[in-house]
Order: C-alpha cells, then structure tokens, then sequence
C-alpha cells in the first residue's frame, strides 16, 4: 500500500520526478501517470513510465493521477516563476596553468552538472573558453577540466545575483476542540519585501493512505487568513498533513505539520490530538556532539579494526563526552574506506558479523551514544553482482544502472560522478533499484539511530523523502550535501553539511580571511533559505579533506574546533582530530597523540554539554576590539543566561577589548582569567581580555 505523498514545489525551468511509493517491480507495467489539470497556457505532460520527469512549463498549480495496481493517487505539483539567470564561466587563457598547445579537450563542472565529466564543454571566444547556462541567484562553485582529468583544474566561484529564498514555520496547537495551525514567514536577509508581505500558500491533505475516488474531497471546512489556517476537530479523523510555503522574490522551501488523530473514526471529540513537524530534527539530534569514525584506521597499529575492537573503546568516547558517533561504511566492500558497496545486507567480513555490530551498538547505547550509520546508495561497486549483470546485459538488471552514450566515442559507459570508475550511479528510474533501496534502508533503519547519508546530492529528492517517511520519529537523516542546500530539508534531511561555515575556518586558519567572516557564515543559512529548524553539522575535517592541523596549524585547530562547540549546530569531531593527528585517514594516534589537545577537546564537550545557551541560544554580535584580524568575539544568549565567546586563530596570544562586564571564570577550563576594565572615553573602553585560543565567560549583565 502506497503511502499518502507530498505535494512537490519546484519552479519553470525545472523538473520534478514522481515515482509510486513502496513500488512493486513484478508489476511495472501497471503503473501510469496522467496530468489532470493544469493552469492556462500550459501544454505540460508525462511520459509513459512507472517514474516521471515532470517539467511544469507555466506558473500555477498541476494535478497528477498515479494509476497504481492498487488505487489511484493524486499528486500536486505547484510551480513557481523561473528565478534562473543566464550565468556565463570564462577562463581566459592567461589563466590556463598548461600552455594551451597541451590542451586536448576541455570540460566543466560543478554542482550545476551534477559533477558530470566531460558532459558540458565550453567554446573558444576571444581568448578564453566561454561556457553559459541558466543558474538561481547564489554561489555556483565551478571546475573547468584540463583535458578532462580532475587533477588538472581551474576552480572558481561564479555569483549569480539575485535575493535569497524566504523561510516559514508552521506550528500548530488544539484550540476549542479545532486545530489552528500558524505560518511564521521571513523574507531573505537581501529581500525588498517585508516579512509581513509575503504571501503564505497553505496545502492541505491526508495523512494516511487510501484510493482517491474522483472528485473526492479531502478536507471540506478550513478557515484561513492568509497566516493561520483552522481545522474542525470532524475534519482531522485519522489525520491531515499541513504543508505551507512563503513566497516573496522567490518561494520558501516548504513546511509541513502532520496532525495525528488517535480516534481514526473521528467519532470521539475527546480523543488526543498529537502534532508532530517532520522537518523538525529528533530530540536528542537537535544539537549533538558527533565523532566520525573512519573504521577501519580505529583499533590502532597491531590491531585489526573489528566491531569486537570498536565495542572495547566506548569507554573512550563516552569519557570524551560525544553524544553519536557516525562509522564510515560497515557492510560488505572491497576498499578500505567502504564507499564500494558489494553486499548491502551483510556487515563486512573483516569487522565482523551483524550479531557483533548489534553489540556495539548495544553497548553505545547503554553508554547513551547514538549510532550513525553510512548509507551509500548513490552507488554501488562495480563488482555489485546487479552491476555486472547490468554490463552483460541481461534484461532484468540492465536498467538497474545509467547507460550513458559519450558524444565522442559512441562508447555506451555507465555513468560515475567526478571520476570515481569503480562506482556506478544507480538508475532511480527503475522501480527494481527503488524497491532495492527501500528493503536497504528497512535493513538496517531498525537497528541504528540515522543514517549519513553519501553523495546525498546524487539520490533524488522523491526517494529522499519516501525514505524520510518510512524512518522513525526519532531517526536522525544526515545529508552530504555539498554545497548545501536547503531544499533537502523540505521533508527530507533535518542535518546538513554546514560546507560553508566549514570553508570560512579553513580560510580563517590560513590567513586568507578575517576571523570575523564567520558573522557571514551564519548568515549565509539564511540568505540561502534554510529553515530555523535546520541543523547544521559544524566540522572542521571528515574522512574526504586534509587535516586542519596539517593545513593550518595546532593554534588555529584549536580555534577552529572551539567555534565548532561554541556556535548553534551539532559539532563534530574526526576521529583523531583531538589527538592531533595530521593523515586524513591515518591510524588512530593513540600512543603518542597530543594528550593537551585531547584535554581540550574533551573540555569543549564538558562545557558545552554543561551549558544550555551553547547549545540552544542565539548569537548576538558584541562590540569588541583587536589588534589581529584573527580575533573575533560574540555572545549566546538564553532567556536570562549570557555567555561572551572570544576566538583566537593566531599562534599568540591576543589581547580582546569587549564592552561588556563579565565574571573573571573561563568556563572552558575553569580557571580565573585576567581582565582589566578599560574606560577612557575612547574606543578603548569596555574589558580587556588575554585569548590564547577560546574563551568563554559569563556576562554579568551589569552597565559599565
């Protein structure tokens, strides 16, 4: 039985794919979509297959119907005016880093591209190579390729101007036996429109499954003022979904509230009424210390990583105060790293059997540690039996992938991102990879806390948040994402890559910006539209880049992961990144690591964990003064709790004039700091600080 779908908000210019949910393959055939209704001037359709690009060629509202083997369902696809602007990459030949007669061939790449080499190739223009497409406003990192190999590129990032998305947020609440539900929208930061002049679009439907008969009728009473929208308690019987968008310049990523009746009749007027906000994280995932575990590097030097070997050392990261810890990929593979999955349902023999994972995982538990399990199903290995069958060409498995034929060559290859051979892409167009990948994720969703979830990016959002749907309440989706988005928050990830936060402390710790550019970080969540409900995983290092100490140096590591902890967000270590380690995917330095900067990671979970207004405050800018751009300071606040954060990337210590009053205790470490009290009628008044790396200090809240 198909559960009830969302409706999909997309814009002209851009397609949406529609697939049947919790599919069956034997009965391919059976599946139809028709379009039945759409706005004035359009001519859109739908192809013949089960799985559907829908590209909505006007603004307004569509209907589709999937005919399935079981019902009818009805789908919603509301599409918004294009906001694409033609966007134009040049490298000048001045810039080619290889004289030009040793240039072969030339592509680019990027995000826009879904990292596809060799797909999009530019044209010779006066001097440089010119290639135009049509891009939203925002940062569009970019690589033109140098005869194609990914060794040899020109990186940049174009800017397309244009205002940032608005955010809303729904919540609901009983009132007389009604539901009210309520739209709080705000327009983007560079936005002309006030937030009182956004209009809010509300869509209301089932939340349980059932056929649609036609011209049935979901909700027949429902008042709305434009920002509030009432249910009778009659209308809610088994339940309703809420969804609801804000649009301004642009259109919000959209807000949903499921309003969960226990009387399924809707007879009992008595009966509870729970809310529950998909979009919201889980509790316990709202701001949690995350410790990534490249596995197999764990264990140490004479000792073969194990799920037996992990389970000996949660005493370690328990003492370490995280709260999850996230494994690089557990199952069946022919690589180190795990990324190249052969076998998705069983653990991988060198780690040992599922009886053995199931006891760490266990023992985490009872030392109240979440587990994060790495889902990789962008991909498979090439030497996935689906895959090589899908190469000899037997029938059942050949659409199992995507075939692709090279424009030059006339080769038909399967196509991989950036230049990853070995890993194929799955075909999400066949219902067989979907049921697949819905059995994957039914696999092992009861065993762990959340999924990381590899090369996000590259899974479409309909299989997104199907996946969604089917996981617990309280099971954390995790995205790689890179850059980030925020539409794979709508109903889909409520953790993402915080890629941008991450690039400014990398820019910080060389030196190349001010340590004050991380104020334009956090605003950049919101520029691009992501909801208050968003939780940004913060991290200076993971298994894919360099170590920051290796590229920055120990004084700014320390910085950098003190900004981690300090700021709103779930903060993450690498493994080893407290020990000081300099190889990215290295053994575990337990012997001779850096026992002080082990303290002080350990104290930044302390404190963190001690203090709610890290955790859950706002950041409000103080005013303060240094002589190093290296320097930045700002404050958390809570209710009546006020905290002050001074930063220090640089190797020596700095003097910080705040104007603030505070108490003379670094919460860090617990010891008294020296402040002197400056106040000559200058810039110079407020309280002096000396910051070697961190300092965090509690605002008395007094005048000066």
């Amino acid at each position: 039985m198909h559960s009830v779908a969302p409706p999909r908000f997309t814009t002209v210019g851009q397609s949406v794919e529609l697939a049947p949910r919790d599919p069956d393959p034997d009965v391919d055939s059976e599946y139809s979509w028709t379009v039945e209704a759409r706005p004035n001037g359009s001519s859109a359709v739908v192809s013949d297959d089960a799985v559907v690009h829908f590209a909505p060629d006007v603004p307004g509202l569509y209907r589709l119907r999937l005919t399935a083997p079981d019902g009818e369902r009805e789908r919603l696809v509301r599409a918004f005016p294009d906001v694409r602007r033609t966007a134009r990459f040049e490298l000048p030949l001045s810039d080619l880093p290889i004289p030009h007669e040793e240039l072969e061939s030339i592509c680019i790449m990027g995000p826009f591209n879904e990292q596809l080499v060799g797909r999009d190739r530019p044209t010779y223009e006066d001097g440089a190579y010119v290639y135009e497409t049509k891009l939203p406003p925002g940062e569009h990192p970019y690589g033109f390729l140098l005869n194609d190999d990914l060794t040899e590129q020109v990186r940049g990032t174009l800017s397309v101007p244009g205002p940032g998305r608005p955010r809303i947020r729904l919540d609901a609440e009983r009132e007389a036996g009604d539901v009210l539900v309520t739209a709080d929208a705000k327009a983007a930061p560079d936005s002309d429109y006030a937030d009182d002049e956004l209009a809010v679009e509300f869509y209301i439907g089932e939340r349980a499954p059932g056929a649609l008969a036609s011209g049935e009728k979901r909700v027949h009473r429902v008042e709305s003022d434009g920002r509030t929208v009432r249910i009778p308690r009659d209308e809610i019987a088994d339940g309703r979904r809420v969804h609801a968008v804000a649009v301004g310049e642009r259109h919000s990523v959209a807000e949903r509230v499921e309003i969960r009746g226990d009387d399924e009749a809707g007879r009992n007027r008595n009966a509870r009424t729970r809310i529950h906000r998909p979009n919201d994280p889980p509790e316990w995932a709202a701001s949690p210390t995350v410790y990534e575990i490249f596995v197999r590097s764990f264990a140490g030097e004479t000792v073969d990583t194990s799920f037996t070997e992990l389970e000996r050392r949660v005493p370690y990261l328990e003492w370490l105060g995280v709260d999850c810890v996230w494994l690089t990929p557990v199952l069946g593979s022919p690589t180190t790293h795990g990324y190249h999955t052969t076998n998705y349902f069983e653990t991988a023999d060198d780690l040992g059997t599922r009886a053995e994972f199931e006891s760490f995982v266990a023992a985490c538990h009872d030392a109240g540690i979440r587990v994060i399990f790495d889902l990789v199903i962008n991909h498979s290995s090439r030497d996935h039996p689906a895959f090589q069958m899908s190469a000899a060409g037997v029938p059942e498995y050949r659409d199992w992938y995507v075939w692709e034929e090279d424009g030059e060559t006339g080769e038909t290859k399967a196509q991989r991102y950036f230049n990853w051979e070995r890993i194929p892409n799955f075909n999400f167009d066949s219902l067989a990879v979907r049921r697949f990948l819905l059995d994957v994720v039914d696999e092992w969703a009861g065993l762990v806390d959340g999924f990381r979830c590899d090369v996000a990016w590259g899974v479409p959002h309909e299989f997104w948040k199907e996946v969604a749907d089917r996981v617990p309440d309280d099971f954390l989706l995790l995205d790689e994402t890179i850059p980030r988005d925020p539409a794979y928050h709508e109903g889909e990830f409520t953790m993402h890559y915080d890629t941008t936060l991450y690039g400014t402390l990398r820019d910080i710790g060389t030196g190349e910006k001010p340590a004050s550019d991380v104020f334009d970080a956090l605003e950049d969540a919101k520029r691009v539209g992501f909801p208050d409900s968003a939780v940004h995983l913060r991290y200076v290092e993971n298994h894919d880049e360099s170590r920051y100490r290796e590229e920055c140096g120990r004084d700014a590591l320390k910085a950098a992961a003190a900004a981690t902890f300090t700021l709103p967000g779930a903060p993450m270590m690498y493994y080893g990144q407290e020990r000081g380690m300099t190889e990215y995917r290295g053994t575990m330095r337990w012997d001779d690591g850096d026992e002080v900067l082990t303290t002080f990671h350990r104290s930044l979970c302390e404190t963190r964990d001690e203090l709610s207004v890290l955790r859950d405050g706002t950041v409000e800018r103080v005013e303060w003064e240094s002589d190093s751009e290296a320097v930045v300071a700002f404050a958390r606040e809570m209710d009546a709790e006020r905290v002050v954060v001074a930063l220090n990337f640089s190797e020596r210590p700095q003097s910080v004039r705040i104007d603030e009053r505070i108490e003379a205790e670094d919460l860090v470490t617990g010891r008294r700091i020296p402040t002197a009290r400056r106040d000559d009628g200058g810039t110079h008044s407020g309280t002096e600080l000396l910051v070697s790396d961190v300092v965090v200090v509690r605002a008395t809240g007094e005048s000066k």
